[in-house]
């Protein structure tokens, strides 16, 4: 096998596209891959790259196709429906498996391929994109400055840009399910917007609230902190009115309320335009505490989280098929360190005296 090939599949969606136009400025040769024949024919004669069409309920393609390469990366979401027949197949043809998840438990999922990963001599890693690459590396790089932490909060806001369509389809299928957090190593639920506050992230400071992000289990098997919150930007009014969310979260969960939502979405653009992603930014800060309630705090400046994600994901594929891997369950920081995020261009960080 090429040691610069690899199957993407979800090609055809947002950022699998993203992908796939800036994977040879990594000199990395992806097979476009995914169920939508036409997007994804279209996508390979415009960047002259092989392609292949099935679904992951076509077993017996999805292992041909994965059988041709080393490593997939998987772009094709919501992950809590997609992930487990992906690592399944890859453990079948023995492929690497990397995705772009953000979701809590589609991680707590592929941690539970770990030994299985580890007798077929396979990496398992889930969250390369800015889900949770930047927050991992924070996490990592707070736990190293203060080794005995036990509490651990991130935080992450986008300045400009907007949703694409997988990712707000992922939100729609969280409506109405809450919050949770980490607390004495165990992952609880909790309600939605349950804390919230004002951060300086250095440009502006910029209210917050508590959200299920995937640090909540990826951040855990990173630095072993047995309490994490994870927070995003949010209106002080919105948070205000979540306090009422146990009357309406039923409604929120029902059918009928997620197909209208998945309806408006589908009439949206596919997703931030170039020019909104250039102009767009992301802010991340973290803290972590000891018992002893010393503090240590940093942020930091990174691209707009799509631009990001294709970034990391192809500098993570390059360093796996360069024999630079783990295997087993793994976390992007855990693996390539807190100095990771450093690495994809415009990225700083500062430590907050």
């Amino acid at each position: 096998m090429e040691n610069n090939k690899f199957l993407l599949y979800g090609a055809n969606g947002y950022t699998g596209r993203l992908i796939a136009k800036l994977a040879a400025s990594y000199g990395l040769v992806p097979i476009l891959a995914g169920r939508k024949k036409d997007p994804i024919v279209a996508l390979a004669k415009e960047l002259d790259l092989d392609y292949r069409i099935f679904t992951l309920r076509d077993a017996k393609k999805l292992e041909n196709s994965l059988l041709e390469v080393p490593l997939v990366l998987h772009a094709a979401g919501p992950f809590q429906f997609t992930s487990r027949l992906m690592i399944e197949a890859c453990l079948k043809t023995n492929t690497h498996y990397l995705d772009i998840t953000g979701e809590i438990s589609v991680f707590e999922q592929a941690k539970s391929y770990d030994e299985k990963a580890k007798a077929a001599g396979l990496m398992i890693m889930s969250g390369v994109g800015f889900d949770v690459v930047p927050t991992d590396c924070m996490a990592k790089y707070l736990k190293e400055k203060l080794p005995d932490a036990t509490n651990l909060k991130l935080a992450f806001a986008s300045i400009g840009g907007a949703y694409s369509h997988g990712t707000a389809m992922t939100m729609a299928e969280g409506l109405g399910q809450g919050s949770a957090a980490r607390v004495n190593g165990k992952i609880i639920t909790q309600p939605l917007g349950k804390k919230g506050m004002w951060l300086d992230f250095g440009i502006k400071k910029i209210f917050v609230m508590t959200i299920p992000w995937g640090d909540v289990s990826t951040a855990y098997f990173t630095t072993g902190i047995p309490n994490i919150e994870t927070y995003t930007k949010a209106s002080p009014k919105t948070f205000k009115y979540l306090k009422w969310q146990f009357l309406y979260n039923w409604i929120l969960r029902t059918s009928l309320v997620k197909d209208y939502v998945k309806d408006k979405i589908k009439q949206k653009p596919a997703g931030p335009t170039e020019e909104m992603r250039e102009k767009a930014m992301s802010l991340i800060w973290g803290e972590v505490s000891n018992e002893s309630g010393k503090t240590v705090a940093t942020r930091m400046e990174c691209l707009e989280g799509y631009t990001l994600t294709a970034i990391s994901s192809l500098l993570i594929c390059h360093k796996v098929l360069s024999g630079n891997l783990k295997i087993g369950y793994q976390t992007p920081a855990a693996v390539y360190g807190a100095d990771l995020v450093l690495e994809i261009p415009g990225t700083t960080r500062e430590d907050i005296n």
